[in-house]
C-alpha cells in the first residue's frame, strides 16, 4: 500500500506540480519503479482499484504492458495463470474505456500470448481461449475486439522480448488459427454499433497474409460487408482499410500470387472503380475523396506489373490514376507517384521482357507497351509540372511550409524523370518548353508574374539527364530566351541552375561558342543578386567549367577575371565562402586543359589570389596569427585544397606546394593546438600529395617531420589522416622506407599510449578512427614495414580493448583494421608475414573472439552487426577450427538462463558451415538471430555482457 501511494504521489507531482525540478524527478523516479520486480503487483492492483484516476490508469496499464513485453521472464511459471486472469478481468472491467487503457491491457493479454506456448492456454491456444470468453461473456465483446484487433499485430512487435523461434511458432499459431478468429468476427457483424470495430480486426489479421485463396475470400461476408460501405454516403474508414489490405494480401507471395486471388481480384477491382466519378464530386467529403484515391493508389501499386501488359482494362486503371493525378490537392494527387515510377521501371527494365524469347520479339513487345502508355505519361506531364509553382505568398510562408514545398518539387521532378525515362527526354522536353512559352508570353517584365516561367525551367531543368546532347529544335531557343527573362531572385536562381544542367549541351552543341558569353553573363550578373542566385551561379559556373573545359580555355582570362572578382571581395559576390570554391573549382578545371607552361602561370595566378590574403596575415607577427578566428585561415587554406585537388598537373602542383612550404610551415607551428585550421591545412597538404605523387621530393620529408613532431604535442587526428595518404602513395617506394617506418611507429607508439583503456576510446574517437584507418594502409600499403615492426603486437592489444567503442566510425575502423589482420593470406604482399602475424594473433585469438561475440550480443548497437559478423568471418577463415574452439569457449560462458543450449549449438554451426566456405549471407541470419536473444531484454543483455565482460578481458602483454 506504501508503494502504491508513493506511486500515485509521484504521479500526482509529475501532472500538477508547479515546479519543473519537481516534476522531472517524479518522471526519472516512475521510469526507475517500472523496472522493478514490485511493479507487477503495484501496476496490477491500482488497475484493480476502483479510486484510481485516469493518470494512474494509463500509467499502470502501460507499466503492465511494458512489464509484459519485456520483463515477463523476471516472473516464475506458475505465475502466468494468475496474470493472465488478471488481465482478463481487467479487460472485461475496461470494455467500455477509457480506450487507452483498454488498448494497452489488450496489447499486454496479446505480448503474453507470443511468450507462453499454445497449449498453456489450453486447446487451440489464445483464439480458441478467446472464442469461449466471447461466447461466455457477450456483454464484453468490445473488450474482446480491441484484444482480437491487436493479437496479429504483436506477431510483428519486435519489443516483445521473445526468442526468435517461440515468435515464429506464435506466427504459425495464429495462422493455423485464421479460420476460427474470421467466423468470430463474422458473428460479431450481428451486434449492433461493432461493426467498425469488426472491420478493422478483420484488416489487422489479412495482415499476416496467410494462403486464403481467393475464392473464398471473394463471397466472405466480411469481405462483402466493407465493400457494401464503400457505396454509402459516408465511407467507412474500416472499410477502406480492408479493402486495402485485400488489394494488398491478393498481390502478395504468400497469398499465392495474383493468379491465385483472381476471383477477389475480380470482385475488388469493378467496385473500386465504380467510385471514379466521386473523385470529382465536389459535395463530397474531402476524407471520402482521400479515401477513395488511396483505394485507386493501392490498386495501381498492388496490380503495377499486369497493368503493365497494357490492356484495355489496364488502361481503364490508368485513367483513373491520372483522375487521381489531377486532383488539386497534392496530397490526394501524389499518392500515384509511385505507381508511375513503378509502372516507368517495367516498362523501361529488360528484364521484364525475357519471357518473349528472341530480341525482336522483347523490342516489339517493348515498343508495344511503351507506345501504350505514351498519352498516359503525356497528360501526366502536363499534370503534375503546375504544382511546383511558387506560391504567390511565398515569402510569407513558414519555415516548415516553405520546406514542405520544396519536398513536393523534388517528388515532382522525380515523376518527371519518370515520364521522360518513358516518352524520352526530347519529347518531354518538347511538352515543357510549350508551358514554359506560355509563361514567358505572361511574364513580360512584370516581377510579379515570373513564377509560372520559374515553374516551366524547373521542371526542363529536372530531366535535364534525358535531354539528348544533339537536342537542336528546342534547347537552342530555350538558351536564347534566357537572358531576355526578368532578374527576379528566384527565377535568376533556377536559370542559373538550368544553365548548369545543360552543361553537357553547351559542350557537345556546334553552335555553343555563341552562346556560352551569353550564358557567363548571366552567371556573373546572378553572383551579385541575392545569396540564393549567387550559389547557384557558382555551382552553375563550376559545372560549365567541367563539361566545356575545352572550349574555355580560350576564355581563361575573362574566367579569371569573375573568380578574383567574385572572392577577392571587391565586387558585388552575395554567395558564400562554400560557394566561391566552386569557382575555384572551376578555374582549376579549366588549368587542367591548359599546355605544361600556361598551366603554370595560371595556377601560379590561382594560387596568388589566396596567398595574398593569407601573407597579410601572417605579416602581422606571430601573436596575432595565432589570436585569429580559424574561419579567417581556413577560408583562405579550403581554396588551396581545391586548387591541388582538381588542377591535374602534377609538375606544377609539385612545385606550387614547395614555394609555399614555408608559409604552410608557419601555421602549422602557430596553430597547431587549432583542430579547425589543421584540418584545413591537413586537407590542403593531402591533396597536393595524391596530385604530386613522388614529384613532390624533398617537401614531402619537411611534411612528415613537420607533423610527426606536431602530433606528438597536440594530438591533432588530421595527422594521421594526412599520414595515411603520404602511405598510400610512398608506401611501396624502397626509398623511402626507413624515413616511413619511424613515421608510423612514432605515430603508433604515440597513439597507443593515448588509447589505453575504453574511457579514452571514448574521450578520443577521432583519433582512434583515424590511428586504425592509418594502420589498415599500412596492412595493405607497406606491410614489410608494419608487420615485423614492434608497435604491431600493442596496436593489436589497442584494437582490443576499442573494439567496443560506441562511435561508429572509429569502431568500423578498429574492424577493419581486425579483418585486414585476418584476411592477409588475400593480399600477394603479406603472405610471407603469416607468421609474425600468426605469433601476435593466436595468443590474443580466444580474448578477441570473445569481444566480438560480446560485441554481437550487446556491447555494440545493432545496426554494427553486419561489420562485426564479417570480422568474426574472417578470424574463422584465418584459424579454421583453432577459432571454432575460441567461439565455444566464448559461448559456453553465457548461462542457460540467457540463451538455451540449442540457440548456442544453432549459431557454432553456422560459424562452423561459413569458416567451411559457405557465402557471408548464410552466417547472417544465425548470426541476427542468437544477437536477437541475447539482446531480448535489459536483464538478459546485462546477463550475456556480465559473462563475457568484453571490458575486463586481460588486455595487457601477451607473451
Amino acid at each position: 500500500m506504501e508503494l502504491q501511494n508513493t506511486v500515485k504521489e509521484a504521479l500526482n507531482a509529475l501532472y500538477h506540480h508547479p515546479d519543473d525540478a519537481v516534476r522531472l524527478q517524479a518522471d526519472r523516479w516512475l521510469q526507475d519503479f517500472q523496472r522493478t520486480l514490485d511493479a507487477w503487483q503495484v501496476a496490477d492492483n491500482l488497475l484493480h482499484d476502483a479510486t484510481s484516476n485516469l493518470e494512474t490508469l494509463i500509467f499502470c496499464s502501460q507499466t503492465l504492458r511494458s512489464k509484459v513485453q519485456r520483463d515477463f521472464e523476471e516472473l516464475p511459471s506458475e505465475a502466468f495463470c494468475p496474470l493472465r486472469d488478471s488481465i482478463n478481468t481487467l479487460l472485461k472491467k475496461f470494455h467500455k474505456g477509457p480506450p487507452i487503457v483498454r488498448t494497452q491491457i489488450s496489447i499486454a493479454v496479446a505480448a503474453l500470448a507470443v511468450h507462453v506456448p499454445a497449449e498453456d492456454w489450453g486447446d487451440g491456444g489464445i483464439v480458441n481461449w478467446l472464442r469461449h470468453e466471447m461466447n461466455s461473456h457477450p456483454e464484453f465483446v468490445p473488450g474482446f475486439l480491441e484484444l482480437l484487433t491487436v493479437l496479429p499485430e504483436e506477431v510483428f512487435n519486435y519489443k516483445i522480448s521473445a526468442r526468435p523461434e517461440r515468435r515464429r511458432q506464435f506466427e504459425k499459431e495464429l495462422t493455423s488459427q485464421m479460420e476460427v478468429a474470421l467466423n468470430l468476427l463474422t458473428a460479431c457483424l450481428n451486434i449492433n454499433g461493432v461493426k467498425e470495430q469488426v472491420l478493422e480486426a478483420f484488416a489487422s489479421w489479412l495482415r499476416l497474409k496467410h494462403g486464403i485463396p481467393g475464392s473464398v475470400l471473394a463471397c466472405q461476408p466480411l469481405v462483402l460487408t466493407a465493400l457494401s460501405s464503400l457505396h454509402s454516403d459516408m465511407i467507412s474508414e474500416a472499410s477502406v482499410n480492408v479493402i486495402s489490405e485485400l488489394i494488398h494480401y491478393s498481390a502478395s507471395g504468400n497469398s499465392g500470387g495474383v493468379s491465385i486471388q483472381m476471383p477477389l481480384i475480380q470482385v475488388i477491382v469493378p467496385q473500386v472503380m465504380s467510385l471514379k466519378d466521386q473523385l470529382r464530386d465536389s459535395s463530397k467529403d474531402e476524407e471520402d475523396v482521400k479515401a477513395i484515391a488511396r483505394l485507386f493508389a493501392d490498386i495501381g501499386d498492388s496490380y503495377v506489373e499486369l497493368i503493365a501488359t497494357g490492356s484495355d482494362e489496364s488502361m481503364l486503371i490508368v485513367n483513373a490514376l491520372l483522375e487521381v493525378a489531377s486532383h488539386p490537392e497534392y496530397d490526394i494527387a501524389s499518392m500515384t507517384f509511385n505507381f508511375w515510377h513503378s509502372l516507368q521501371v517495367i516498362l523501361t527494365k529488360r528484364d521484364s521482357y525475357n519471357s518473349f524469347g528472341n530480341e525482336a520479339s522483347i523490342e516489339a513487345e517493348r515498343n508495344r507497351r511503351l507506345q501504350a502508355f505514351r498519352s498516359a505519361y503525356e497528360s501526366l506531364v502536363s499534370l503534375v509540372s503546375f504544382r511546383v509553382q511558387y506560391p504567390q505568398d511565398h515569402q510569407d510562408l513558414p519555415y516548415e511550409d516553405l520546406k514542405e514545398f520544396k519536398q513536393t518539387r523534388y517528388a515532382v521532378a522525380d515523376v518527371l524523370i519518370d515520364a521522360a525515362s518513358v516518352l524520352g527526354g526530347d519529347a518531354t522536353l518538347k511538352i515543357l518548353y510549350m508551358k514554359l512559352i506560355e509563361a514567358v508570353a505572361s511574364c513580360g517584365n512584370e516581377h510579379s508574374e515570373w513564377r509560372p516561367a520559374e515553374a516551366a525551367l524547373f521542371c526542363i531543368r529536372a530531366i535535364s539527364n534525358y535531354v539528348s546532347v544533339i537536342e537542336a529544335e528546342v534547347m537552342p531557343q530555350i538558351m536564347a530566351l534566357l537572358p531576355q527573362l526578368p532578374r527576379q531572385p528566384q527565377l535568376l536562381q533556377t536559370v542559373c541552375l538550368i544553365i548548369g544542367a545543360y552543361s553537357k549541351w553547351l559542350d557537345a552543341v556546334p553552335s555553343s561558342l555563341s552562346i556560352l558569353p551569353s550564358v557567363l553573363d548571366i552567371l556573373t550578373s546572378s553572383m551579385g543578386t541575392s545569396e540564393d542566385s549567387a550559389a547557384a551561379a557558382a555551382l552553375a559556373f563550376r559545372q560549365i567549367c567541367d563539361d566545356c573545359r575545352k572550349k574555355l580555355c580560350g576564355f581563361f582570362d575573362g574566367l579569371f577575371l569573375i573568380y578574383r572578382t567574385a572572392v577577392s571581395g571587391e565586387g558585388r559576390f552575395k554567395g558564400s565562402a562554400e560557394d566561391s570554391l566552386h569557382l575555384v573549382e572551376a578555374l582549376s578545371m579549366v588549368i587542367t586543359e591548359l599546355p605544361p607552361d600556361r598551366a603554370k602561370d595560371a595556377l601560379d595566378a590561382l594560387c596568388l589570389s589566396v596567398v595574398t590574403p593569407l601573407q597579410e596575415v601572417i605579416s602581422q607577427g606571430p601573436q596575432m596569427l595565432e589570436k585569429k578566428h580559424a574561419r579567417e585561415l581556413t577560408v583562405h587554406i579550403d581554396r588551396f585544397a581545391y586548387i591541388f585537388r582538381y588542377v591535374n598537373h602534377p609538375e606544377a602542383v609539385a612545385d606550387a606546394i614547395q614555394r609555399l612550404w614555408p608559409m604552410f610551415k608557419a601555421i602549422f607551428d602557430l596553430r597547431a593546438w587549432d583542430m579547425r585550421t589543421m584540418e584545413s591545412l591537413c586537407r590542403a597538404c593531402k591533396y597536393a600529395v595524391r596530385t604530386s605523387g613522388k614529384l613532390m621530393g624533398v617537401t614531402i620529408g619537411a611534411m612528415l617531420e613537420e607533423i610527426q613532431g606536431l602530433y606528438q604535442q597536440h594530438h591533432q587526428p588530421c595527422f594521421l589522416y594526412l599520414s595515411s595518404e603520404v602511405i598510400k602513395i610512398f608506401g611501396s617506394d624502397p626509398s623511402c622506407a626507413n624515413y616511413l617506418k619511424n613515421l608510423i611507429e612514432a605515430l603508433f607508439n604515440h597513439t597507443t599510449r593515448l588509447l589505453p583503456n575504453i574511457k579514452e576510446f571514448t574521450a578520443r574517437p577521432d583519433i582512434a578512427d583515424d590511428c586504425f584507418l592509418l594502420a589498415s594502409r599500412c596492412m595493405r600499403y607497406c606491410p614489410q614495414l608494419f608487420l615485423p615492426s614492434p608497435l604491431f603486437p600493442s596496436l593489436v592489444d589497442c584494437a582490443r580493448i576499442g573494439v567496443t567503442v560506441q562511435h561508429r566510425e572509429a569502431s568500423n575502423s578498429i574492424l577493419t583494421f581486425l579483418s585486414d589482420i585476418f584476411d592477409l593470406t588475400k593480399s600477394s604482399k603479406g603472405e610471407q608475414f603469416i607468421s609474425i602475424r600468426d605469433s601476435v594473433l593466436i595468443p590474443r585469438g580466444a580474448s578477441i573472439t570473445r569481444i566480438l561475440i560480446a560485441s554481437l550480443t550487446g556491447a555494440l548497437p545493432g545496426s554494427r552487426i553486419e561489420m562485426v559478423t564479417y570480422t568474426l568471418l574472417s578470424l574463422t577463415r584465418a584459424y579454421g577450427m583453432r577459432a571454432l574452439e575460441w567461439a565455444k569457449e566464448s559461448v559456453l560462458l553465457i548461462p542457460l538462463t540467457a540463451v538455451k543450449e540449442v540457440e548456442r549449438t544453432r549459431f557454432l554451426h553456422a560459424l562452423s558451415d561459413a569458416a567451411s566456405g559457405a557465402h557471408v549471407s548464410t552466417l547472417m541470419a544465425p548470426v541476427e538471430e542468437f544477437s536477437d536473444v541475447c539482446r531480448r531484454n535489459r536483464t538478459v543483455q546485462e546477463i550475456v555482457q556480465g559473462a563475457l565482460k568484453p571490458h575486463e578481458l586481460n588486455i595487457g602483454h601477451v607473451s
